[in-house]
C-alpha cells in the first residue's frame, strides 16, 4: 500500500495533505504521529507517517454492488477469488447478464477497466483485475483458441498469413499464447487501438 512521510502543524492539516496527495477519501488513509516540541516548548508540529488502509478484494465488490445497484440490476451474486498476491478476480451472476456484458464484450471490458484503475489508486503495486459475467470470457476463451488453431493450419498448409479482426489485449494474449508452441506459425500484434489485431503468419 502507499506510505507518505512528513510534517504538519496539526493532525487535520496531516489528513488534509495525506488526502490531496493520495487523491483519496479519508476513510482509507491512516494516520502514525510523533508529537515535537520546539526547544522551550512554544511551538509543536507532528511526525507523520500515512498510509493507505484498505482491503481491495472487499472494496471491489462493494464498488460492482454499488454499480449494479445505481443501474438497476437486481438478483446479482457476486463471488471472487485471489489466486495471486495482487490478482483478483470477480464472478458475476444475473439476471441482466446480456446487459452487462454487452456486444462483443464492451460493457464487461468497461467495468473491468473501471475498477482496475480504481484498485490501483490505493498502491503503488500493480494490481491485475478479471472480471467475468456469466462465463462469458471462458466461453470466449475457448472460441478464440478454436480460431487460432483452425487458422494456424491453414496458415501452415497455404504458407499465406492471415488478419485477426481487431482484438482487446486480454483476447490477443489468448491467441498469442494458444500458438506461441507451434514450429510452423508466428504471431505478432498489429494496428494502432482500436484496431489492434493479430496477424498470424508463416516462421521463414
Amino acid at each position: 500500500m502507499k506510505t507518505l512521510n512528513f510534517e504538519a502543524k496539526s493532525i487535520e492539516e496531516a489528513m488534509e495533505h495525506a488526502e490531496r496527495t493520495f487523491r483519496i477519501n479519508r476513510e482509507y488513509i491512516t494516520l502514525t504521529t510523533d508529537e515535537k516540541k520546539s526547544m522551550f516548548g512554544l511551538k509543536k508540529h507532528y511526525e507523520v507517517t500515512a498510509t493507505v488502509d484498505v482491503d481491495l478484494e472487499a472494496l471491489g465488490l462493494k464498488v460492482l454492488k454499488t454499480m449494479f445497484e445505481n443501474m438497476g440490476i437486481e438478483n446479482v451474486k457476486i463471488s471472487h477469488e485471489t489466486p495471486e498476491k495482487n490478482e483478483f478476480n470477480f464472478i458475476i451472476e444475473s439476471d441482466e447478464n446480456p446487459v452487462l456484458i454487452g456486444k462483443n464484450g464492451k460493457t464487461l471490458e468497461n467495468i473491468q477497466f473501471y475498477l482496475r484503475n480504481l484498485l490501483n489508486i490505493f498502491t503503488d503495486e500493480r494490481v491485475i483485475v478479471f472480471v467475468d459475467i456469466g462465463g462469458y470470457k471462458a466461453h470466449r476463451k475457448k472460441q478464440l483458441e478454436i480460431l487460432a488453431t483452425k487458422t494456424a493450419k491453414e496458415v501452415a498448409q497455404t504458407k499465406v498469413a492471415v488478419k485477426l479482426d481487431p482484438m482487446n489485449a486480454y483476447e490477443r494474449r489468448i491467441i498469442h499464447t494458444k500458438l506461441a508452441d507451434w514450429r510452423d506459425v508466428d504471431t505478432k500484434s498489429a494496428g494502432e487501438k482500436q484496431d489492434r489485431h493479430i496477424v498470424i503468419k508463416p516462421k521463414k
